[in-house]
């Protein structure tokens, strides 16, 4: 009887339900696994929330101060967890709010899907109140994007939209529906979309590219791997790992990659670009063969094209085919899965060491030690640098927490200082370097990685752009740390007024606010310090306190970052000072 039973109820699951195209949203959420997420009410998404409240035992709302700040928490939610982000806000100026975050989402390949209410059908192009295109707006910044104008449309296009999302290289979609299509009713069947017609999201292996690529690192003298964000997003850090141990290859990172491999790897040789370490950009120009893997010879890695490692030979392991030749000619191009393509390549190569090759990163690496990371992490001067911050907090963490950095110089050092032993820590704005990411984002990888200890580390201006996401952490006590480092600046900007500009400091300097005051009007615990001695103390106390804890460091006024590549120079005229 039990089993006839449980058939019967297995048999009416199957059936549509009629229900409306609000209560269908919802369901379609909880049917992609989705229990969290980020919004902001309005008028024409009000549907979807008076639903939504009807589920709030199975699905959690966060209401951020601002729908900026949505895009970046489901951002850092998705960057830590590697699930599907999801914020919601409503038409007008609720949705533009949201297209930041998608901008920072599609450069920097992060799976979000956004739901933005809309007027109703019979309004569209009638300038009605809090109308605006939102679709067209969002084009250019959305792997794909969708106007629902029939309640019918939803369970299709939101199966669809999270499998886009998801699916080969990731990336944000925002789905637009009408005030109709939610109040309507539609028979709610929903199957997970498994494929779309075109859209082929995972090239297939090239046997014959793979086995030009073995050969090119077994008869090479000076290779070298630089690999990006798409080792983590491919979840090919152990491939990854596993290749360069067996070839005895020297890997650099990307900022987007960094973490991948534990920062003390002994063949982990440091972070490429801009503001990188001195050996990996400089022998980038000297190595006979480049393994770029998952990542896409951005500008700031690359500097001056004509001569970035002309030299070389490069091999390009890329999921997404429209990065192939984009900036970089290549000799060799892997498409497909890093962690596929990887795990293919490793039987074909050779047993190897470059121990030669090795000491000629240990030899550049001492360089930039004595003139640079000595006096970052080591100071005589009296004023804090925001490198020995750093260090402090990798020695109260034991360098496993996740470190979700803002934009500007603070992030920069974060990047070059931090140390990872674990994947999926670094999560920062790299390709828009967004201000004002880092603390909504936190709030994300908070939620995303409970079990971990996640700081903010963030400029004093950044920090001010979505200041009002405090008030997130003290609604939720969200046990985020958040770390200002402030020298009264725009301190990346006023670098370069100072290199570049013969220190016009036009519109940088930052007048700032009781920061500590701030905090603790949100009942966040709170302290601030400018002295040496009492730094060490000051971040353990924040690191080992149990709720949110906000700490503000006093560091130089005028401290640059280097090593330093100008703009549009090439990687070989990186300066140490």
């Amino acid at each position: 009887m039990e089993t006839v039973k449980a058939t019967a109820k297995k048999e009416t699951a199957k059936k549509s339900m009629r229900i409306t195209g609000a209560e269908a949203v919802i369901r379609c959420l909880l049917a992609e696994g989705v229990d969290l997420i980020y919004g902001y009410p309005g008028g024409a998404i009000m549907p979807v929330y008076d639903e939504l409240y009807k589920f709030q035992d199975e699905l959690t709302h966060i209401l951020t101060r601002h729908e900026q700040g949505a895009t970046h928490a489901a951002q850092g939610y998705a960057r830590v967890s590697g699930r599907v982000g999801v914020a919601m806000a409503t038409s007008g100026p609720g949705a533009t709010n949201l297209v930041t975050g998608l901008a920072d989402a599609q450069i920097d390949s992060t799976p979000m899907v956004c739901i933005t209410g809309q007027v109703a059908r019979h309004l569209l192009g009638s300038d009605a109140f809090q109308e605006t295109d939102i679709v067209g707006i969002s084009t250019p910044v959305t792997k794909w994007n969708y106007q629902i104008t029939r309640a019918e449309e939803i369970p299709e296009i939101l199966a669809k939209a999270f499998y886009i999302a998801k699916s080969g290289r990731p990336g944000p979609v925002l789905i637009d529906i009408t005030k109709n299509a939610q109040f309507d009713e539609l028979d709610f069947d929903y199957k997970k979309c498994t494929g779309v017609r075109s859209y082929k999201p995972v090239p297939k292996p090239d046997n014959n590219a793979i086995a030009k690529a073995a050969e090119l690192i077994n008869k090479a003298k000076k290779p070298y791997v630089i690999w990006g964000q798409g080792v983590i997003l491919g979840e090919a850090e152990e491939e990854l790992k596993a290749l360069i141990e067996k070839t005895g290859i020297p890997a650099a990172w990307t900022i987007m990659g960094e973490s991948a491999i534990p920062t003390e790897h002994p063949l982990n040789v440091g972070m490429v670009g801009m503001h990188g370490n001195y050996g990996p950009n400089v022998l980038t120009n000297e190595c006979d063969l480049l393994l770029a893997i998952g990542m896409r010879f951005d500008d700031r890695v690359t500097g001056d094209l004509n001569t970035y490692a002309k030299q070389a030979k490069i091999v390009h392991f890329e999921i997404d085919p429209a990065e192939i030749n984009k900036n970089v000619k290549v000799d060799v191009a892997v498409l497909g899965n890093a962690k596929e393509t990887l795990a293919e390549i490793l039987p074909l190569v050779d047993k190897n060491s470059h121990e030669a090759w090795l000491q000629e990163f240990a030899k550049k690496h001492q360089e930039e030690y004595d003139v640079v990371i000595k006096n970052d992490i080591t100071p005589t001067k009296p004023g804090l640098t925001m490198g020995e911050v750093i260090e402090e907090v990798n020695k109260a963490s034991g360098q496993k927490a996740v470190i979700v950095t803002d934009v500007g110089q603070h992030q920069m050092v974060a990047c070059r200082y931090a140390k990872f032993k674990e994947s999926k820590s670094n999560i920062t704005s790299g390709g828009l370097g967004t201000m004002g990411f880092a603390l909504p984002a936190a709030i994300g990888a908070k939620q995303g990685a409970p079990d971990r200890e996640v700081v903010a580390v963030i400029g004093d201006g950044g920090y001010q752009m979505t200041i009002q996401e405090l008030g997130v952490i003290f609604q939720h006590q969200i046990p985020v740390k958040i770390l200002v480092l402030n020298n009264d600046f725009l301190g990346m900007v006023r670098q370069w007024q100072q290199l570049f500009f013969e220190k016009r400091y036009a519109s940088t300097v930052m007048t700032n606010p009781d920061f500590v005051k701030i905090a603790e009007g949100y009942h966040i615990k709170a302290n601030s310090v400018s002295e040496r001695k009492d730094l060490a103390a000051a971040v353990k106390e924040m690191i080992d306190f149990e709720g949110p804890y906000f700490l503000e460091v006093k560091v130089e006024k005028e401290d640059n970052v280097f090593p330093m590549i100008p703009s549009g120079a090439s990687v070989s005229d990186i300066r140490l000072k």
